[in-house]
């Protein structure tokens, strides 16, 4: 059985019949089948058990965080990040790569906090409102007759690169 404080009995394992890929792999949920959602769900879940423990969030991150799709997609960046981290191949240039991969975590924990769930009941995330009727045909509009899509391309720093691409080019 897993101990859920031992990240090592963490690292993902192929959904059954799948050919293992090689090292972490980028999850995006809604193009998963099914089967292998659940699968990863499950894996990202007990992640979320050792990093509740592990860096004492069990009052920021609410048990009902599989529920909130915002908190599932933070949870999930935080994950391969920490897989690609911890069990990925050393990269030159990322000596630090621990460090960093616990500032984004840091960075993002205020992201996994769900005032409504707080205390310790689930509240569903609010309704999303459809859009208007003519929306498509308003958006439409507006990349075809907007100025702000038909203006020539002009870089806002073009003076000063021709300035630094003069001073390297001038002659000697």
């Amino acid at each position: 059985m897993p101990d859920s404080l031992n990240p090592a009995d963490l690292w993902p394992m192929p959904p059954s019949g799948a050919a293992p890929q090689a090292g972490p792999q980028r999850w995006v949920w809604s193009a998963m089948e099914p089967p292998e959602r659940r699968i990863r769900m499950r894996e990202l879940a007990g992640w979320v058990d050792w990093l509740r423990s592990t860096f004492e969030l069990h009052n920021t991150i609410s048990h009902c965080w599989y529920r909130h799709s915002a908190v599932v997609e933070h949870l999930t960046a935080l994950y391969t990040g920490w897989m690609r981290t911890y069990a990925g191949e050393e990269v030159p240039g990322r000596e630090l790569a621990e460090a960093d991969w616990i500032n984004t975590l840091h960075t993002l924990t205020p992201r996994l906090k769900l005032a409504a769930c707080a205390t310790g009941t689930h509240q569903d995330p609010p309704l999303v409102v459809p859009p208007p009727a003519g929306s498509d045909t308003d958006f439409e509009l507006y990349l075809t007759l907007s100025d702000a899509m038909s203006l020539e391309a002009a870089h806002p720093g073009a003076a000063e690169l021709d300035r630094r691409e003069a001073e390297l080019n001038a002659p000697l």
